[in-house]
C-alpha cells in the first residue's frame, strides 16, 4: 500500500480527510467494479504534468482487461488526454472512438474523484465490448448501479464517511444479491440471489414493485431482536449495514443510499446470507465456552489434590516426607494458577506478569517461614503461550524456591526476578528470565579439562533443580546458568526462546 499512500502525502493542495476519502474508495471499490464489469484503475499526477496508476482492481463478475498489473506505471499515451480532460473539467469523459470503444474493442471512460471542489485523482473504467452481446436486464441493472456510484464519486458524495464500519464477517458482495429501491423503498429489481435469499426468511413470491421494508417486517418472528437500525437499511435512507434473522436463516444487509447534487433518488441493498457463517461463529463461542470450563475443572481439580496433599503432609511423622509433600503441593498450586488464569479468558494465552508476581510472593513466603525475605519483580514479560507459560511458571517457583532456602540459608534478604525480551542473532525474540538472591554466593568449582574459566552451580542440586533442568532443556528448548553476583550472592539466567509462543511486539 505505500505505493497508494506516498504520492498523496506529497500532494500540497490535499485538505484534511482527503487522502482518507480515497482510501476509503480503493477499500470499497471492488463494489463498484462488479457492477460495472470493468477494471477500474486510480491514476494520480506525477506532479510532472503526467498520472502514475496507484491501484487497481479486477471485477468479478466478468472477465479483466489488465493481464498485467499497471500498478505503478506511467498512463499510456492514448490514455492522458482522456485523464487529464476529466481531472479538469471534473465531469466523466469518454474515449471519442466509435460508441465510445477504443481499436481494442474496450470503452474506456474517465470519472474524476472531486471532494470540496477539487479533482483528487482520476478513476479509468476498462470494459471489455469485444464479446459484446444483448445484455440482460441484470446486466443493465448492475452497469446503471456502477455509474450510479461513479458519479457520485464526481460529486464527493461516495463513498460516505457515515458508513460505520462492522466487525461481523460476512459482508455482502455483487454477486450474493442485489436490491435496487426507488426513493419510496420500492423494489425496482431484484436479483435471483437476493429473491432466493428472502424466500429463505419465509414465504416471499415476489420483491418487485413492492416496498422492502413492508415485506421483510412479517418474516420477522421475533421482533424484540430486531436491529433499531433495520428499517432505514430496509428503506435505503442511510449507509449502514444490519443483519436479521428469521426460521433460523440470518440476512446480513448493506444499504447504499443513491444521491444526486439535490437528493436522494434511490438506493442499493445487498443481501447475503450468512446462515453458515453465524452457526460456525456460535460453534467457536461454544468451544471458548468449553474451554474456559475445561480449565476452570482443571484448576478446582489441581486445588484438591494440593489440598489432599497439604493434608497428608500433616500427617506426616517424617520431618523428610513432610517436606516433599510441601513441596509437591506447591508445584501442583502453580500449575493451577496458570489454569485460573487460563479459566478467565478466551485466548489460550497468559498475563504472565500478573500471575508470576503472585507465584514469587506465594513461594517466598511458604519456603520462609521463619525468615525476613522480600521479594521484587522487575521488567515485563507480556502475554505468554499456556504452552509456554506452565513450564516457565514451574521453573521459576523452584528457582525462587531455592534461592530463599539455599541462597539466603535461613538469613533475611531479598529475591529479585528480572524479565526482558530482546532480538537474537537470528532475529528470533528471546526471553531472559534472571532470578537473584543477596545471600551466600556460590562456591566456585575448578574448571574442566582445557577450561580457564571457573564453573558454578548450585550447592544443593536436589529433586527442584533436577526439575528445573529438565523443564528448561525439554519443554523450554532454552538454557540456564549459575553466576555470582557483583554485589555478593547468586543470579540463575534462564533463556527461553520465543517461536510459537505469543508475544507482544
Amino acid at each position: 500500500m505505500a505505493i497508494f499512500t506516498d504520492p498523496m502525502t506529497k500532494r500540497a493542495d490535499f485538505g484534511p480527510g482527503d487522502a482518507e476519502w480515497l482510501h476509503l474508495l480503493v477499500g470499497d471499490w471492488q463494489l463498484v467494479a462488479d457492477l460495472a464489469f470493468a477494471d477500474l484503475v486510480l491514476w494520480f499526477t506525477d506532479g510532472a504534468g503526467g498520472y502514475v496508476a496507484v491501484a487497481h482492481v479486477r471485477p468479478s463478475t466478468s472477465h479483466t482487461v489488465f493481464h498485467t498489473d499497471p500498478v505503478g506505471e506511467r498512463v499510456p499515451a492514448e490514455l492522458a488526454p482522456l485523464v487529464a480532460r476529466a481531472e479538469q473539467s471534473r465531469q466523466i469523459e469518454r474515449s471519442a472512438a466509435t460508441d465510445g470503444a477504443d481499436e481494442h474493442g474496450t470503452q474506456v471512460e474517465a470519472v474524476p474523484m472531486v471532494r470540496n471542489g477539487r479533482s483528487l485523482a482520476v478513476i479509468t473504467s476498462h470494459l471489455d465490448l469485444s464479446n459484446a452481446r444483448l445484455p440482460s436486464r441484470l446486466e443493465m441493472t448492475y452497469r446503471q448501479c456502477g455509474s450510479d456510484l461513479l458519479r457520485m464519486c464526481t460529486l464527493g458524495l461516495w463513498p460516505d464517511f457515515a458508513t460505520p464500519t462492522s466487525t461481523r464477517r460476512g459482508a455482502p458482495r455483487v454477486g450474493d444479491g442485489l436490491i435496487r429501491l426507488d426513493v419510496e423503498g420500492i423494489v425496482q429489481y431484484a436479483s435471483p440471489n437476493a429473491v432466493s435469499a428472502f424466500r429463505r426468511l419465509g414465504e416471499v413470491d415476489s420483491l418487485e414493485g413492492q416496498s422492502l421494508a413492508r415485506v421483510t417486517t412479517p418474516l420477522l418472528r421475533d421482533r424484540r431482536l430486531v436491529d433499531e437500525t433495520l428499517p432505514l437499511v430496509l428503506t435505503g435512507r442511510m449507509p449502514w449495514r444490519t443483519e436479521v434473522e428469521s426460521r433460523g436463516v440470518s440476512l446480513t444487509l448493506r444499504a447504499i443510499p443513491l444521491r444526486d447534487s439535490a437528493e436522494r433518488f434511490g438506493a442499493l441493498v445487498l443481501c447475503r446470507d450468512v446462515s453458515e457463517l453465524r452457526r460456525r461463529d456460535m460453534e467457536l463461542v461454544s468451544k471458548d465456552a468449553t474451554i474456559r470450563e475445561i480449565h476452570h475443572r482443571v484448576k478446582n481439580n489441581l486445588q484438591t489434590v494440593a489440598a489432599l496433599l497439604r493434608m497428608q503432609s500433616r500427617r506426616m511423622k517424617s520431618e523428610e516426607g513432610r517436606q516433599g509433600l510441601d513441596q509437591a503441593m506447591r508445584r501442583v498450586a502453580t500449575i493451577a494458577l496458570v489454569h485460573e488464569t487460563l479459566s478467565q479468558g478466551l485466548a489460550q494465552n497468559v498475563d504472565f506478569d500478573e500471575l508470576i508476581g503472585r507465584q514469587i510472593r506465594l513461594a517466598a513466603e511458604v519456603a520462609s517461614p521463619g525468615q525476613e525475605v522480600r521479594t521484587a519483580f522487575v521488567g515485563r514479560f507480556g502475554e505468554l503461550h499456556s504452552d509456554l507459560a506452565t513450564p516457565l511458571a514451574l521453573v521459576i517457583n523452584e528457582l525462587v524456591t531455592n534461592a530463599v532456602e539455599h541462597g539466603l540459608r535461613d538469613s533475611s534478604g531479598t529475591v529479585t526476578v528480572s524479565a526482558f525480551r530482546a532480538q537474537a542473532e537470528d532475529r528470533a525474540q528471546e526471553l531472559t528470565v534472571t532470578v537473584e538472591d543477596d545471600g551466600a554466593g556460590l562456591t566456585a568449582r575448578p574448571p574442566g579439562p582445557g577450561g580457564r574459566t571457573p564453573v558454578y552451580a548450585p550447592d544443593h542440586e536436589g529433586l527442584g533443580m533436577q526439575i528445573v533442568r529438565t523443564l528448561v532443556g525439554s519443554e523450554l528448548a532454552g538454557t540456564i546458568g549459575w553466576e555470582p553476583r557483583p554485589d555478593g550472592g547468586t543470579l540463575v539466567r534462564v533463556t527461553v526462546p520465543m517461536s510459537g509462543a505469543a508475544h507482544d511486539e
